[in-house]
């Protein structure tokens, strides 16, 4: 089977092997012609990076570059992105790299043309509808990692600096025009980020199922990657330059963002408070919060589990699926305890405060409260 398509949902997606060649093509579609690359620290001067801007010069997009961008971005970062888009007179955005440079580059293109500040603009209720829509500018998404789905989100995630809580800005215009998911860029990922990346799939899908909310597209979509991370995500792991197992962990990816539009639930309400005060990695994370929350809801998903176990060849049911879900962290060399993260348990109060419960953690199968979410933290400490 070829690993290529041109897929429309939810957004176009131009996806296989060599497709960041297409990036010109994109960038006529989506109507840029000084387009702004923004991506993370560590990635600006890879050659994936130097080679993606090689690509824009060449086709007369110029070379626009911003990488002042942190592993949990901030509103400092947001803004000096907004000022070089401005200064550059960008006219579009390309969001490059994992879920930071995702992030940060959707809302440099959100941010550009608005009067507002960002906080103004967090997912509640219908605080979307104060931005001016017809400002926001094009953006064209490529990951380089496989885990976030960031490129098919309507969101993105950004830390207050000053009070280091996390916060979901929210827009329907922040999804991206075309996204162009090419496996390639993905190679020289390291063992660990490949690991928290695939993990961080497998979060997405495992909430998204475990979700009460009626959708069943999203159901069917979050029970098939989980099967394609148990599948490939060891083999990725094991051989980085294993194409195929890092196609399916991007098709993984983008199924997890996908689906949990059916709701996330109490991994993510952990992990997003002790990223912002740890700075700990994302995906990581959600692994090592997953075996205490599988636990916290197993009265409301063990029936359910009971049918995913089986399409996953699964022996035992939910207490099956359990005991697989440790053991994949173990193999993937994945800490035990948040104790290993650096988190200790006087800090759980400031992460109980922190924790975002609704409307991003919403999709709980048991209803979450700062008592429950405490005996969470505790437990997985």
């Amino acid at each position: 089977m070829s690993l290529v398509g041109n897929w429309s949902y939810p957004t176009a997606i131009k996806f296989g092997a060599g497709r960041v060649k297409e990036l010109p093509e994109a960038c006529a579609a989506a109507g840029m012609k000084r387009p702004l690359l923004v991506t993370d620290k560590g990635l600006a001067d890879l050659p994936i990076t130097t080679a993606t801007l090689d690509i824009l010069k060449a086709a007369g997009l110029g070379r626009g570059l911003f990488s002042d961008v942190d592993p949990n971005p901030n509103e400092k970062n947001l803004d000096a992105g907004v000022a070089a888009y401005n200064a550059g007179g960008h006219d579009g955005v390309i969001a490059f790299g994992g879920g930071s440079g995702l992030d940060l580059g959707k809302m440099v293109a959100f941010m550009a043309g608005q009067t507002r500040p960002v906080w103004d603009f967090e997912d509640i209720g219908d605080w979307w509808t104060r931005a001016d829509a017809d400002v926001i500018a094009p953006i064209i998404a490529v990951p380089t990692t496989a885990g976030t789905g960031s490129e098919v989100g309507r969101a993105s995630v950004i830390t207050n600096s000053e009070t280091h809580a996390k916060k979901i800005i929210f827009h329907p215009k922040v999804l991206p025009t075309v996204v162009i998911c090419d496996p390639e860029l993905t190679v020289g990922m390291p063992k660990f980020i490949t690991a928290g990346t695939g993990l961080d799939a497998f979060a997405h899908c495992v909430e998204a199922y475990s979700s009460p909310h009626y959708h069943p597209m999203s159901q069917g979509i979050a029970l098939e990657g989980m099967r394609l991370v148990k599948d490939y995500l060891p083999r990725a792991y094991a051989d980085g330059a294993d194409l195929e197992a890092r196609a399916q962990m991007m098709s993984a990816a983008a199924m997890g963002a996908t689906a949990f539009q059916k709701g996330l639930g109490a991994i993510h309400a952990m992990s997003h408070p002790i990223g912002a005060v740890f700075n700990t990695h994302h995906g990581t994370t959600n692994a090592v919060c997953m075996p205490a929350v599988l636990e916290f809801n197993a009265p409301a998903i063990a029936d359910r589990f009971q049918q995913a176990a089986a399409y996953l060849g699964i022996k035992g049911g939910f207490d099956g699926f359990q005991s697989f879900v440790q053991e994949f962290n173990d193999a993937l060399g994945i800490p035990c305890q948040l104790s290993e993260l650096g988190v200790t348990e006087d800090r759980i109060p400031e992460l109980v405060e922190g924790a975002i419960i609704d409307p991003s953690c919403g999709g709980n199968p048991i209803e979450l409260t700062k008592e429950n979410l405490t005996q969470l933290f505790h437990a997985a400490l």
